[in-house]
């Protein structure tokens, strides 16, 4: 429930701050007095788009903040799921927009996304305005009431779970057959391209060992003169030095009992002597294993330019990618010749889910022919009190292809007449009729759903007198039923049925028009209805009117 309205700087309003009661309450006031301003306000609280035009001029921040009851609703689960603190008896929801354009929206001071905002929002205030009146225009409402009522809620959530499973399923197989008539479309080239690489044979780290053979035969004079050199430095006749270096260690080992230090340089020697002597082997052993070998070295570059000439076809660098290549194409000329198969196990899962999507759409038109047949005689129960005696409608459920939200399209067929065809009631229903049509079905789905504050927006629009009386007492009714209602109205009788009375009005000062709203005292409701009745010239008579029709309001 609303229970408090601030708005500061947002269009004509400086600053208004009032307070709302349980119940069923009205605003009344001039044409352009500013009703619209304040429907807005509250729309930005429900997350609708804002404007740095709607401040107030000359303003650099607009502040519309509102506080709810919502003590008797249950919804700790939203505030639980989005991390907010709750005070289920003090809920507070603000927005602020710049004169720059920055809007920023809170919930109990916590900064939130505009789409937490509208969220919770949706669930809070439900605005009728006679825009919505064109709700009755479109199938996916028409539905919805008939679910509300029916309340399947469950039963349309497993619904739509499973139709989600299905469609997934479905594009999977379209998918899978497009990827195969694509693959069976290149099959021969693919099988091309695995045989190129598979006849040549390759081994992941041959190519860099091929290298270094080509490159070591290729300089094999070369290599083999420079290790002959090196063999004659250190064991050649002319110059052994590795005897050289024996020969100092033993000389440093005779005189070791005179000359202490002489053992550690001979054993120090003698491990230059080993190393020396082992790489002198060494590069013996290489003398004798370097040949060159024309044949070899063509074998060894012929092998080369093939994996070359692979590697550049396939625009990859190293033998690695080459076999992943081989190992992907493998893999889709495997798909091509189990694609039946697998085409087959995929279709089999589409069918049951399919059966399964169509068992819940079928126990939902059960549940949905069930509840058409409560709407049908309750519409009928409130229309006819509200001057259509001979009213026919009728929920109109045929059958439709599987869909988000079923296999059953829905349509509201009205007659307000007994010689009148049933027709859609968007296309022969009058305003009046209309606007009461749209009262009936708030009224009857407010019951179905917790929601804690409509608010009517000239609901009683193309209606007068009786009628219009009949629909406060419907609106009466609702806010008597733990669930706040608000009327914005031009008509008296339904002003005086309220148990609170607002009233807006327009002030023009030095700094310009202002719109203000307050809440009446029993003798200022007497006067506004008066008005409402006989226009600013207000006769006795008027005012007699005024206090009856708020004392038959009061019964």
């Amino acid at each position: 429930m609303l229970k408090q309205l601030y708005i500061q700087n947002f269009t004509l309003i400086t600053e208004l701050n009032m307070r709302f009661n349980p119940g069923f309450s009205v605003i009344t006031g001039e044409t352009g007095a500013g009703k619209s301003i304040i429907l807005g306000a509250i729309g930005l609280l429900l997350g609708n788009r804002a404007d740095s035009k709607q401040i107030h001029p000359g303003a650099k921040k607009c502040v519309i903040e509102a506080h709810f009851d919502l003590s008797r609703y249950g919804m700790d689960d939203f505030f639980e799921r989005n991390g907010l603190d709750v005070d289920p008896n003090d809920t507070i929801i603000r927005r602020e927009l710049t004169a720059a354009g920055k809007s920023r929206a809170f919930i109990n001071d916590t900064p939130v996304p505009l789409t937490t905002m509208r969220e919770l929002g949706e669930t809070l205030v439900d605005i009728h305005s006679q825009h919505q009146n064109l709700l009755l225009k479109k199938d996916d409402f028409q539905l919805s009431v008939v679910d509300i009522i029916a309340k399947d809620q469950g039963l349309l959530k497993d619904y739509r779970n499973a139709y989600q499973e299905y469609r997934k399923a479905e594009q999977q197989l379209e998918t899978l057959k497009a990827e195969i008539i694509k693959s069976k479309e290149n099959e021969d080239f693919l099988r091309f391209q695995f045989k190129e690489i598979d006849d040549a044979h390759l081994q992941a780290d041959e190519q860099q060992t091929l290298e270094q053979q080509s490159e070591t035969m290729s300089h094999a004079e070369e290599i083999k003169t420079a290790l002959w050199q090196t063999d004659q430095m250190l064991t050649g006749e002319d110059n052994d030095l590795v005897d050289q270096v024996k020969n100092a260690a033993q000389k440093l080992h005779n005189i070791e009992a005179v000359f202490a230090d002489a053992k550690d340089l001979a054993d120090r020697l003698d491990s230059s002597y080993i190393e020396l002597k082992d790489i002198s082997q060494e590069v013996s052993n290489s003398m004798e294993n370097v040949e060159f070998d024309p044949q070899q070295l063509q074998e060894i570059n012929e092998r080369l330019d093939t994996i070359y000439s692979l590697q550049q076809k396939f625009h990859v660098e190293t033998i690695a990618d080459l076999l992943k290549i081989k190992d992907d194409i493998d893999e889709q000329l495997s798909h091509i010749d189990n694609s039946d198969a697998q085409v087959a196990e995929l279709e089999s899962r589409v069918t049951k889910l399919q059966e399964k999507s169509q068992q819940l759409a079928d126990r939902l038109s059960q549940a949905r022919a069930k509840s058409a047949q409560q709407v049908e005689k309750e519409m009928r129960e409130r229309l006819i009190p509200l001057g259509i005696p001979n009213v026919r409608f009728q929920v109109s459920i045929t059958p439709k292809p599987l869909s988000a939200d079923g296999c059953d399209k829905v349509a509201f067929l009205f007659s307000a007449n007994k010689n009148m065809q049933l027709q859609p009631v968007a296309q022969v229903a009058s305003g009046g009729e209309i606007a009461r049509v749209m009262l009936s079905l708030k009224a009857m789905i407010s019951g179905a759903v917790k929601l804690p504050t409509i608010i009517f927006d000239e609901i009683d629009t193309g209606v007068s007198g009786s009628i219009a009386e009949k629909m406060a007492q419907i609106m009466k009714e609702m806010g008597d039923n733990n669930r706040q209602v608000i009327s914005i109205t031009h008509l008296p009788q339904i002003a005086a049925m309220g148990t609170t009375h607002y009233k807006v009005y327009k002030e023009d000062t030095p700094e310009g028009t202002v719109s203000h709203m307050r809440m009446l005292s029993p003798e200022e409701r007497v006067k506004e209805i008066a008005q409402m009745l006989s226009g600013s010239d207000i006769t006795d008579a008027a005012i007699s009117n005024a206090r009856s029709l708020l004392k038959l309001s009061q019964k």
